[in-house]
């Protein structure tokens, strides 16, 4: 077995393999940009080597550098994990050159599979349905255009050597099919040194539908069954989850056959995934083969027990794979929910800055399922505006799909992040849609429930009553320890009240509270009651509570006259005052926000790359005015309503923060 192994990658992707290499007892060496210095996967590694600026084009992603990384420490093979160099035939090829194993597939696999146009031309060679769509290149915006109309609309514009939802867009029409060309020809150059692009019909209410993929070098090529991952925003995936609630066994085989005979015709080996769309009749189309570890690929390992990157680092030093298709089985149900530093409140856009605070749920068994959380960061550590701003993958494994999900809420409750936006109550929120766990789910999901916006979750009744019951006991025993510490009286216990308005997303609950040694007992208005237990203390930022018949998990943040509460996906302001002082703030003003219709903000931190207009033009609402570039990511920002150029606050080049000005309005 190798001895060391140097891993071409960062973030949670690196510390991953640093995992299951340590656990091999192979010796690992992480690379590191400036920005990466005090990363974690530094400092798990045997070894680090700086090779250079932030930017990935300056670092992550330049070969040379990684070379000269492999020499200095003796590394007798290279694990690019995803995004980067992973799917580069020139990397690829340049190691074996260099004597060192890649681990992943031959580079003529790469080069076959990993450009789209080519994988797409293979995979009809080999009898496997695809998409129809033009597989040329494509060099100018009006030639997109041209061509879109002749695919007919809607259609998918991507870039040739994509993936993780970069350099893709759906275009509706011929503006959209320009517009969307330029985006992501710009962004595919900028994450991958390649700016082809390729256009394909959208087939619309698609499920995305992949087989796993495992091949050694002695002819055996299994698949590890599917995984869902339709639930996507921006063509990037949030939530997956293995097996999926759609296939029945007969078409999970026919795809799974598919999906080998491609890669037996490129001669793959190594662990890849050939990715398909279903349709409601559970038709399936090749989109693309990702010869590389996916994102994903917890989920496949969770329900199979078998460890994806041992295996391709056993198949790259030539091991022959240990079981049969037989012995692939699917036990239980995984999901996966994906940590982006995006806030949801600002439909989504990347977040910057240092986690303050950064605790996630303890991983391993539970009492009724697992918890796992591929994370690549710690506390204290700073989220920077080079990378994609995905920081961590939080899965759970159950008996059933019902149980995963459950074990799922529970953990994401739990989980605390603070310091930068985050898309955790938006996970959360889906992971309690109706639709979500019914299973009816299509890639069109977010855009369908949320067309406006994530705007926090809404509790149901039930839940509702949970949360201010547990408010209330929450309360009692800040009032007590508040009466302690001011000394103001001899036994607290007159001066602290039964009875208390909480005021709750909207709705005013009276209640009285009675408490006993072992909790208290909360009754409401109607004379129904809950029994509340906990040990939470004024001051934790996490409350475990027993509310009724279940347990309740919040994270808690103090404000005047009671909390700030976070449970699955709501952030609710909760008061909790005395009649006398809830009747009195009924007479209370609210305070306006102040108006901003005049100025056109930075919704994100980023750098300005384009300014489309200029000072005393006419703009029109829908107009295009500037573009953001963020985590590798270009964001188009448009007029809302029409107006006049008044001021340009910022040129191209400038790096903007949140809310920054760019332009003011007449």
């Amino acid at each position: 077995m190798f001895k060391k192994i140097l891993i071409a990658n960062r973030g949670e992707i690196a510390c991953r393999v640093i995992k299951t290499a340590k656990k091999m007892g192979i010796a690992t060496v992480a690379v590191y940009s400036d920005a990466d210095r005090n990363a974690l996967h530094v400092k798990m590694a045997d070894e680090a080597v700086h090779i250079g600026p932030s930017p990935a084009n300056q670092s992550y992603i330049v070969i040379d550098k990684i070379l000269d990384a492999v020499r200095q420490t003796g590394a007798e093979a290279v694990h690019p994990g995803y995004g980067f160099l992973s799917e580069n035939r020139a990397f690829a090829a340049a190691l074996e050159a260099e004597g060192v194993v890649f681990i992943g597939p031959p580079s003529s696999a790469i080069e076959q599979m990993g450009d789209k146009i080519t994988s797409k031309k293979i995979a009809q060679e080999a009898g496997v349905s695809t998409v129809p769509g033009y597989m040329g290149l494509i060099d100018t915006p009006d030639q997109a255009a041209e061509i879109a109309a002749q695919i007919g609309y809607p259609v998918m514009i991507k870039a040739s050597a994509g993936g993780g939802g970069k350099g893709m867009r759906i275009a509706w029409d011929d503006a959209e099919a320009r517009e969307g060309f330029d985006s992501s020809r710009n962004e595919a150059k900028a994450s991958f040194g390649d700016d082809r692009i390729f256009i394909e019909k959208f087939v619309t209410q698609p499920r995305h539908i992949e087989i796993q993929v495992l091949a050694d070098k002695h002819g055996s090529t299994l698949y590890l069954n599917e995984r869902e991952c339709s639930i996507q925003r921006r063509n990037q995936k949030v939530i997956e989850e293995a097996p999926s609630p759609f296939l029945d066994a007969a078409t999970r085989k026919a795809m799974g056959e598919q999906a080998c005979a491609l890669a037996k015709a490129v001669g793959y080996t190594s662990a890849g995934t050939v990715e398909f769309i279903v349709d409601g009749n559970r038709n399936f189309y090749f989109l693309e083969m990702n010869t590389r570890l996916q994102v994903e690929h917890p989920v496949t390992e969770l329900i199979t027990g078998i460890d994806l990157v041992e295996q391709m680092i056993r198949v790259a030093y030539g091991e022959p794979l240990a079981f049969t298709q037989q012995d692939v089985k699917i036990h239980g149900w995984a999901m996966e929910s994906r940590l982006y530093a995006e806030d949801p409140y600002r439909k989504f856009l990347p977040s910057i800055g240092r986690l303050t605070r950064y605790r996630p749920p303890v991983e391993g068994p539970t009492e009724t399922g697992i918890i796992r959380n591929d994370t690549g960061v710690t506390e204290g550590g700073e989220i920077s505006m080079f990378y994609d701003p995905m920081i961590a993958k939080l899965c759970t494994w159950g008996p059933t799909r019902a149980a995963a999900i459950e074990e799922m809420r529970l953990a994401l409750d739990t989980f605390e992040v603070e310091g930068i936006g985050h898309n955790l109550p938006f996970v959360a929120a889906v992971m309690d849609h109706p639709r979500f766990t019914s299973g009816n789910i299509t890639t069109a999901f977010i855009a369908e429930e949320y067309p406006d916006g994530f705007k926090g979750a809404t509790l149901d009744p039930d839940t509702l009553r949970r949360v201010a019951a547990a408010a209330a006991a929450m309360n009692r025993v800040a009032e007590i320890r508040r009466t302690r510490i001011s000394g103001t009286m001899d036994n607290h216990r007159r001066r602290v009240g039964d009875a208390w308005v909480v005021d709750i997303q909207g709705e005013t609950i009276p209640l009285t509270i009675k408490a006993d040694p072992n909790g208290s007992t909360v009754t409401f208005d109607d004379g129904t009651h809950l029994r509340v237990t906990s040990d939470w203390n004024p001051g934790e930022t996490l409350a475990r509570l027993h509310v009724g018949a279940a347990p309740l998990v919040m994270k808690v943040g103090k404000i005047p006259m009671g909390f700030r509460l976070r449970l699955r996906g709501a952030d609710l302001k909760v008061l909790v005052r005395s009649p006398r002082a809830a009747d009195l703030a009924r007479h209370m003003l609210e305070k306006a926000p102040p108006d901003t219709s005049k100025y056109l903000l930075c919704p994100m931190p980023g750098l300005l790359v384009k300014l489309a207009v200029e000072e005393g033009e006419e703009v029109e609402e829908g107009q295009t005015l500037a573009t953001v570039e963020a985590m590798k990511m270009e964001n188009i920002l448009k007029a809302t309503r029409a107006g006049v150029v008044k001021r340009i606050k910022h040129q191209p080049g400038a790096s903007l923060k949140v809310d920054d000005i760019i332009i003011e309005f007449a």
